[in-house]
């Protein structure tokens, strides 16, 4: 296993590719804006899924396995939906009020049952302007962490299963950072509050499809390769990736990842006509098909780790590096 990120000392790519897109397809502005729908589709999610923790609290803990398998098949995938809205909410693709997107984010975070959408704002930001800088992006696993879990299937199964808390982690490494606002506050509060509302009315049951729902729809799920599909590679050439398949639909085309980086100004449902716009900018690089493929490639690849990433190193220590493991 490799025992650090693939380091680079260049710039990360998707400032220019922006420029040159902008130059030559102007009308790319056009696709920038907001979506409201996008509340709508919130509160339909928020809906299903406190109507089915309402229907597993009429059957009990007894079943448990109809919960867990609900929750693989429907749950994961209405969470991450809305942790997909907690993202449009974080660049403000929403509204055009600023708090109205973040209100819109912790409704979105209810079903999660833990209050992070306001710290997803910082960080998700921090890691836009900061792509694979150490010291900023919280998107780096610590390197305590990727050597830790290795690169065995067991290990890596183990940090997806848990990947929400090991996210937890990384935050105290960041610098500049400052995680907990008044915002943090509402956050907590609506969580404590509907977590508090589920277990009355829905029962332990209830909440245990949400929790089901919550850690699969981060981890140990397909859905979790989108993790995976974002700035994993094993090769170290490319930092960014795509994904283009049918889980987009109920994903809100979040697999359009570097349509994404590349202009965080445009929602969701306008991603896939920068492809089309721009096809020979996004159709000549890397990309996957399947999520599914990937999710067991990077569980039973040894090539993949969490140090397949790229790092951002500055003021020459790149070149330290390189010495250091020439000397070896």
């Amino acid at each position: 296993m490799q025992s650090n990120f693939h380091q680079s000392d260049i710039d990360q790519p998707h400032p220019q590719r922006t420029k040159e897109l902008m130059r030559k397809y102007p009308e790319i502005k056009k696709l920038m804006g907001k979506n409201p729908y996008t509340f709508g589709i919130m509160l339909f999610v928020l809906a299903l899924q406190t109507s089915i923790a309402y229907a597993m609290g009429q059957l009990g803990l007894h079943y448990w396995w109809v919960a867990l398998i609900l929750a693989y098949l429907v749950g994961a995938f209405a969470n991450h939906c809305m942790y997909v809205i907690i993202h449009e909410a974080s660049h403000n693709l929403i509204f055009t009020s600023k708090s109205w997107n973040r209100w819109t984010a912790i409704f979105a975070d209810l079903p999660n049952l833990f209050p992070g959408s306001m710290g997803f704002f910082v960080y998700h930001l921090k890691h836009h302007a900061h792509q694979g800088d150490y010291d900023y992006d919280a998107d780096l696993a610590n390197r305590w962490e990727a050597k830790f879990i290795g690169n065995n299937f067991f290990g890596k199964a183990f940090w997806l299963a848990f990947f929400p808390l090991f996210q937890l982690t990384r935050p105290p490494r960041l610098k500049a950072i400052k995680m907990w606002s008044q915002w943090s506050w509402y956050n907590l509060i609506a969580a404590v509050t509907y977590d508090a509302l589920i277990i009355y009315f829905c029962g332990w049951a209830g909440l245990l499809y949400l929790v089901f729902s919550f850690f699969l729809s981060i981890g140990l799920h397909p859905v979790g390769a989108r993790w995976i599909q974002e700035h994993y590679t094993p090769e170290g050439e490319q930092e960014t990736f795509s994904y283009y398949g049918p889980i987009n639909i109920v994903a809100l085309n979040v697999g359009y990842h570097n349509e994404h980086h590349d202009f965080p100004s445009v929602p969701w449902n306008n991603l896939p006509k920068i492809r089309e716009v721009a096809p020979e900018y996004y159709n000549n690089i890397k990309y996957h098909t399947s999520w599914v493929k990937l999710w067991l490639a990077f569980l039973f690849d040894s090539r993949y780790s969490l140090f397949s990433r790229v790092e951002r190193v500055k003021d020459g220590k790149v070149n330290l590096m390189k010495n250091n493991a020439a000397a070896v």
